[in-house]
């Protein structure tokens, strides 16, 4: 079949909004369903013809670009490539490994476009005009049977060309060239065993069709087991935690860790036979990034560091091999009492890797039922894991920046100074646990590194619960930032009420002492430190009138967080301070109050807010940033600082 011609003459962006974009609307469904597509994978094209700016015509494949995700594609995330280019990479031409990018990025007609997926010469050796590709649950549960391959042949083999797993590149495009070739003719897809599954069509919605025809047939020959069990009850914050900081040590960088313990996962953890199947490996190879070959079993890292290189060893993977991510760490941890915990360098891919892995262990446990689990492509695992084209996928997928995998909580996060300090730390890439009396702490801010928590910050308890989330979310804590506060209405000494007093003392200070017990044993363990920032204010060094309680509530606090820089320095953790002033886009600082202190001060509203030395208004913004340059390495020797950010004010010079 050769490429769709469209009705007239058309440019690449005409293609786009025309074939592509309707390929894009299909993909967006197929990657909605979790059973297809995990992790940003599966993959899809079309072909068709368009005019170059030479005004030749040029047949041209779309083919997605690596790293985008099915679920939101668009048409833009597919990389337009000269399709006679890329045919004469097929067989019998053999493309190394190592050069496959190179040859792709010099057949794309758009030199900006992400790099085109690894499968594309597969998609290119296929003719018809559309090729749709998912890891497909159902084919996979066939596949990795001990008679998988006989089991596939027999119930897919009418629909589609079966052929043996291949590494993705070139040995899988050898593979399929030739089984292709041999095909009766009347096939409407492609299985690779342990891989997933290609259809193919006229148009996408066609391919569509197909793809879940040749699921349904595959589903209806498995046998699901139940797994259910009660949910595990939680367990001490402090040893999560502590546990993240040694695989963190063990890797070299910070790590995102979440823990699983829904009733699926109990099950699991509690079947010794279904964990000791685990070391078999992934049920696909293409899940390794994410997975690692198999998890920890239990919670000894130095153990798994043995398997891992038995494992390495056994398999005989090259001694040239590039050390991943996580060389020998696990991204996954099955643990009898603590459930299932994922680990990432981005709370994205600890989740992604939490999802993969919960569709593995349905997998893994039904053809253990049905006689064993014997995965598909195991040689090919550790190939695939250093193959610089995944690992390039992979850094395309989560971008580093400078806290990336760290973990903060921020207090009075919903606005003002708590929001600016968090919205900083994300953008520096940090998980960010948001602490906020406010109903609007929850959707604050969007993402998986954002969770935002309604808490009381003078309740006990609540603070207990909270930090037990966070551990259970992101695996720890690294970094507080304490901005939660209150600002009395403003009196006189002789007007100052003791209930005015006492609420100001409480949330400014007493909580403050709670948080700080409580949130010890997570900061000792925190990587590559604990570090804290409180929030105090320019009234400790020059306190003013009628802000009595404020001004005695943030000398105490200070006083209370120097003694916890003394206390705290043998364990590693830094505490410092920041002093603000003339910081007027706060949640303390209504239009009544703002106006009182001016007419106080005999100024204007907006001479009030410049009322420093470099006359210049100081926004949440700006501490926030100060906030997260102390948290930064840049300050990884300074410990019980007291820095203002005041924009210069004479009584405190």
């Amino acid at each position: 079949m050769t490429p769709n011609r469209l009705e007239s003459d058309v440019n690449l962006q005409e293609a786009r909004a025309s074939v592509v974009t309707e390929l894009a609307a299909v993909c967006r469904i197929m990657g909605a369903d979790s059973s297809l597509v995990l992790g940003g994978g599966g993959n899809a094209s079309v072909k068709t013809v368009v005019t170059d700016i030479t005004e030749a015509t040029v047949p041209v494949l779309f083919v997605k670009t690596s790293g985008h995700d099915l679920a939101t594609i668009t048409a833009d995330g597919f990389a337009p490539l000269r399709l006679d280019r890329v045919r004469r990479l097929l067989p019998p031409v053999s493309v190394p490994a190592d050069q496959l990018r190179n040859e792709l990025r010099c057949a794309l007609m758009d030199a900006d476009a992400t790099d085109p997926s690894v499968e594309t010469l597969v998609h290119a050796l296929l003719p018809d005009a559309v090729v749709l590709h998912s890891h497909a649950d159902a084919v996979l549960a066939l596949c990795n049977r001990t008679d998988g391959a006989a089991v596939v042949r027999d119930r897919l083999g009418s629909l589609c060309v079966v052929v043996d797993y291949a590494m993705p590149g070139p040995e899988l495009v050898a593979t399929c060239d030739t089984a292709w070739r041999a095909r009766r003719g009347d096939e409407i897809g492609l299985v690779v065993l342990g891989h997933g599954l290609f259809t193919v069509g006229e148009t996408a919605e066609q391919a569509w069709q197909r793809h879940q025809q040749v699921c349904a047939a595959a589903e209806a020959a498995r046998h699901r087991p139940t797994l259910v069990a009660e949910a595990l009850p939680d367990i001490d914050p402090a040893e999560l935690a502590h546990f993240r900081k040694a695989l963190c040590d063990q890797v070299g960088h910070a790590l995102v860790v979440r823990r699983s313990r829904d009733s699926q996962t109990a099950a699991f953890v509690a079947d010794p036979t279904l964990l000791a199947a685990t070391a078999a490996g992934p049920i696909t190879p293409d899940h390794v990034t994410w997975t690692k070959p198999f998890p920890l079993i239990g919670r000894d890292l130095a153990g798994y560091r043995s398997a891992y290189d038995a494992y390495f060893a056994a398999h005989q993977v090259r001694a040239d091999a590039a050390v991943t991510m996580l060389e020998d760490a696990p991204r996954v941890v099955l643990d009898p009492q603590w459930g299932m915990l994922t680990a990432g360098r981005t709370a994205r891919e600890a989740e992604i890797t939490a999802e993969i892995y919960r569709h593995t262990m349905d997998i893994l446990a039904e053809d253990v039922a049905l006689g064993g689990y014997q995965p598909a492509g195991l040689d090919h695992v550790f190939d695939l894991e250093y193959w610089s084209y995944q690992q390039q996928k992979l850094g395309r997928i989560t971008q580093d920046a400078e806290l990336s995998g760290q973990v903060a909580l921020v207090t009075g996060a919903a606005s003002g100074i708590g929001r600016g300090c968090t919205k900083a730390l994300l953008d520096a890439g940090a998980c960010v646990v948001g602490w906020d009396l406010s109903e609007k702490v929850f959707d604050a801010f969007d993402g998986p590194n954002y969770l935002g928590l309604q808490v009381d910050v003078t309740d006990p308890s609540a603070v207990s619960a909270a930090l037990a989330r966070q551990v259970e979310a992101f695996g720890g804590m690294d970094i507080l930032v304490v901005a939660a506060g209150v600002f009395p209405t403003s009196a006189n000494l002789g007007e100052l009420t003791a209930a005015a007093w006492r609420r100001t003392m409480s949330v400014n200070v007493d909580a403050v002492m709670e948080l700080y017990g409580q949130s010890m044993p997570l900061l000792a363990s925190g990587f590559p430190y604990g570090r804290v920032v409180l929030i105090a204010s320019k009234n400790v060094a020059a306190p003013g009138p009628g802000a009595a309680a404020y001004s005695s509530s943030k000398a105490a606090v200070t006083q209370l967080t120097r003694v916890a820089a003394l206390e705290w320095a043998s364990a590693g953790v830094r505490v410092n301070m920041v002093h603000p002033d003339a910081v007027f886009d706060t949640g303390l600082w209504t239009p009544e109050l703002l106006a009182a202190r001016a007419e106080h001060y005999g100024m204007s509203v907006d001479d009030y807010k410049r009322r420093n030395l470099l006359r210049t208004e100081i926004t949440s913004a700006d501490v926030g940033l100060l906030t997260r340059e102390l948290c930064t390495a840049s300050f990884a020797c300074v410990t019980g600082a007291q820095v203002p950010i005041d924009g210069g004010n004479e009584r405190v010079i």
